[in-house]
Formats: C-alpha cells, sequence, structure tokens
C-alpha cells in the first residue's frame, strides 16, 4: 500500500489559481507558488548531475512564471510544462511533499540548492 504521506488526493489550483495546491491521502495540505516549484525542478538540466549541485539560477526564472499543463507520471510523480518552455522535470510525489516541509516561501531553497 502506498505511503499516505506521498499519496495525493487531489492535485489543482488553490481558491485564487495562484498556487498548487495538494490534498494529500494523511489530511495534510500543500500549496506551491509556480515559481518555487520551478525552482525547484529536479532535471538534468536543473541540478548537476554528478555534484548534485544546482544548475538552475534562481534569477533566471521569470517571477511571472506558470505552468501551462500539469502532467501525472504513473501514480508517483507530476510533471509540469512551463511558461519558459522547460518541462523535462520530473516531480515524485515524496520529493514535492518534501518540499513542502517546514511551509517553504519565494525565498526558500530546494533540496539539493
Amino acid at each position: 500500500m502506498a505511503d499516505p504521506r506521498w499519496t495525493p488526493l487531489e492535485v489543482a489550483p488553490n481558491a485564487d489559481a495562484s498556487r498548487l495546491r495538494i490534498r494529500w491521502a494523511d489530511g495534510a495540505v500543500s500549496e506551491y507558488p509556480p515559481r518555487h516549484l520551478r525552482i525547484a525542478c529536479p532535471c538534468a538540466g536543473c541540478v548537476d548531475e554528478l555534484t548534485g549541485r544546482r544548475i538552475l539560477r534562481e534569477e533566471h526564472v521569470p517571477r511571472d512564471i506558470h505552468p501551462l499543463a500539469i502532467h501525472y507520471v504513473g501514480r508517483y510523480a507530476l510533471r509540469f510544462d512551463w511558461s519558459d518552455g522547460h518541462g523535462t522535470g520530473i516531480f515524485p510525489f515524496e520529493y514535492l511533499r518534501k518540499l513542502d516541509a517546514g511551509a517553504p516561501g519565494e525565498g526558500s531553497s530546494p533540496p539539493g540548492g
């Protein structure tokens, strides 16, 4: 059985459509500013595969970035098509939940950053 901490029941925009809202099977709710998610992209184009060092520079991510589409990847992750043309990052649900630990804001560093 899947861990309820990493099992989304609902993935949708929040009430004012300014953030991605995920309601988890354990009852928690996470909300993510789009720019925070784009900066946290874990793909090889954004993070050096050998060192884990973040390649994507925060200042290069537009303040008004937003997802054009959100796709499920199997039952374990989401992938976003971003307004800046990026679309290769796969965000496992466990990674998304960890991004929300401690209520990250616009200035928070993504894991490995």
